[in-house]
């Protein structure tokens, strides 16, 4: 990836995956269950989704799905962010993440329900977003110059 092309894509990063990692981390640390939290919101995506036919979806199925999507962004940042030769270590940040909010609130949040179910929904939904940015540099590659470059003497 070319250095622009590089800096246009960190900085995209930050403006979409500080907020969102904000986010997340406010929903995960605080001390409120999210579905005390936010429960006209989950109440409005079940009835939502329930009207489209998945009648069988339920909160538990829910939480996992969203567990997976919003660690999807914790791989992306990862990815763009770390050195080119450190990048399989992007598939370490969601998973080291996820078991940090656990233990947090195991240890600190005595109303919060610390789940091992958790952690993997979260680690595949990191794993997908390096997988995701993977197949983006796969299928964008970096332009190489198709002219040598050649250097002149003095």
């Amino acid at each position: 990836m070319s250095t622009r092309r590089r800096r246009i894509a960190r900085i995209t990063t930050l403006v979409i995956g500080i907020p969102f990692l904000a986010l997340i981390g406010f929903l995960a640390l605080t001390p409120r269950r999210v579905e005390q939290s936010i429960p006209n919101v989950l109440d409005l995506i079940l009835g939502a989704v329930h009207r489209l036919g998945w009648t069988s979806l339920d909160f538990t199925t829910l939480e996992v799905a969203a567990n997976v999507l919003v660690f999807i962004p914790v791989g992306i940042v990862a990815y763009v962010f770390l050195p080119r030769r450190a990048r399989w270590l992007a598939l370490a940040v969601g998973p080291a993440a996820s078991i940090a909010i656990e233990l947090t609130q195991l240890l600190a949040l005595p109303n919060r329900d610390p789940s091992i179910n958790d952690v993997i929904a979260n680690s595949i939904g990191a794993t997908i977003g390096v997988a995701l940015c993977l197949l983006s540099s796969w299928a964008f590659p970096s332009r190489v110059s198709a002219r040598p470059s050649t250097l002149e003497a003095s």
